[in-house]
């Protein structure tokens, strides 16, 4: 009898209430789901809203319908919670609330993947974010909506969507209330890869937010991309320059505070600094300027390595004007690291073109400087590495150990930029 009254105890039970002291202003009451258990109660909001005239004195519902339709809720609920079985006794009454409350969150892909890339925004992932958004309006340029339930991206869907993304078509836009129409290339190999691979992101990132395995709560009960096969990236070619090249780009003439001059200072600055990336330099205020050296965490892989991708660059000789020149002014000039990225690209056209030379982009600084490094100065590949400021997962366990030695990035540094003195 004992066991049976511990047991009753333990039990969480469900039922409608209405609060007599929560009248609304238009003299409506919402109506509650109470659930108890452990003798602690709390109240889940409905959608249902009722009068007076819709109760009996004792503040009991009385109106058919509305009953009805609360009354599929409750039973919901409780097989919900019969579900648990004997789990039930771990967890606390707004444990058991929260779970109940999951199951009636809507499924709506887009709306997670807003959330999701609001989430990047704040913690400063913009590019990240701009990415993602644009994977979100292209599947709601594919379904034509802009509620689309994970359920409906399975593997045939897949393919349909890649036929898609390769054809050329013509997107609508809204601007001022008018509709601007713009044609679309299709993608190749390389662009249907990233485009993918990101959608996969989003998609996985969603059964993590939705699916409940503590309480046996999946929603998505699988991934299609774990049965599609996304396209492999083709071979990119080389984005290096020669140091002939290199030097052209150091020496060249532009017109004072034209964004020729900006991206020929910054081109050169990422070389001297071991291939620094934009969103870096845009980054770096007095704080990170110790002793002789720059010490930065990369934005683009500090939140996923347990150093916090943590780097120390010696300031050469040959970067001191540049730095001195913009280093605490870029942010005053440029929104954000993407605005800076714009006006480089801009200018590294207007470089190109002054020089008869081929496109290139920022980043060949970077792949520049590396591929120096290992093919004429003959640094070894891990070496390399570390002025790079990448992590090699093989050497993970080994790096546990090992403490990182910066004067070897000043010598790939130093043998680098003797190749262009």
């Amino acid at each position: 009898m004992r066991l049976f009254i511990i047991k009753y105890i333990n039990m969480a039970t469900v039922a409608t209430k209405i609060l007599k002291n929560q009248r609304k202003r238009d003299g409506t009451f919402n109506v509650k789901i109470r659930l108890i258990h452990r003798r602690k109660i709390c109240y889940l909001s409905t959608h249902h809203f009722v009068c007076e005239e819709q109760l009996s004195s004792d503040f009991t519902i009385i109106d058919t319908s509305v009953n009805n339709q609360l009354n599929s809720k409750v039973q919901k609920y409780r097989t919900a919670i019969g579900q648990l079985d004997n789990v039930l006794d771990f967890y606390c009454v707004y444990t058991i609330r929260d779970h109940l409350l999951n199951i009636d969150k809507d499924i709506d892909f887009i709306k997670f993947c807003n959330e999701y890339i609001a989430d990047l925004i704040k913690t400063n992932r913009k590019a990240s974010a701009n990415t993602f958004k644009t994977v979100m309006y292209s599947l709601i340029d594919y379904f034509k909506r802009e509620t689309i339930s994970p359920l409906e991206i399975n593997e045939k869907e897949l393919v349909r969507y890649e036929k898609y993304l390769r054809s050329e078509r013509t997107l609508v836009r809204l601007s001022n209330n008018v509709s601007i129409h713009r044609t679309v290339k299709g993608m190749g190999d390389a662009g249907v890869h990233n485009h993918l691979r990101d959608l996969r992101t989003l998609y996985k990132a969603s059964m993590r937010f939705f699916n409940n395995p503590q309480f046996d709560d999946i929603k998505i009960k699988y991934c299609p991309f774990d049965n599609y096969k996304i396209v492999n990236t083709p071979l990119t070619r080389k984005r290096n320059i020669k140091t002939s090249e290199i030097k052209v780009i150091k020496d060249s003439e532009t017109t004072t505070n034209s964004r020729a001059e900006l991206a020929r200072d910054m081109f050169m600055l990422s070389f001297y600094l071991c291939g620094m990336n934009a969103i870096d330099i845009y980054g770096l205020r007095l704080e990170n300027f110790i002793e002789g050296r720059i010490e930065y965490n990369r934005s683009k892989t500090k939140r996923k390595r347990k150093d916090g991708a943590f780097i120390s660059i010696k300031i050469v000789k040959n970067a001191e004007p540049i730095l001195e020149k913009y280093i605490g002014r870029l942010h005053l000039q440029y929104a954000d690291s993407a605005a800076l990225t714009r006006a480089l690209n801009i200018g590294l056209k207007q470089l190109a073109k002054i020089n008869n030379m081929p496109p290139i982009t920022f980043y060949w600084a970077r792949h520049s400087f590396a591929n120096l490094a290992r093919n004429k100065c003959r640094m070894s590949k891990d070496d390399v590495a570390l002025a790079l400021n990448h992590s090699d997962s093989y050497y993970k366990t080994t790096d546990i150990y090992l403490e990182k030695d910066w004067n070897i990035v000043d010598e790939v540094q130093a043998a680098v930029i003797d190749l262009i003195d």
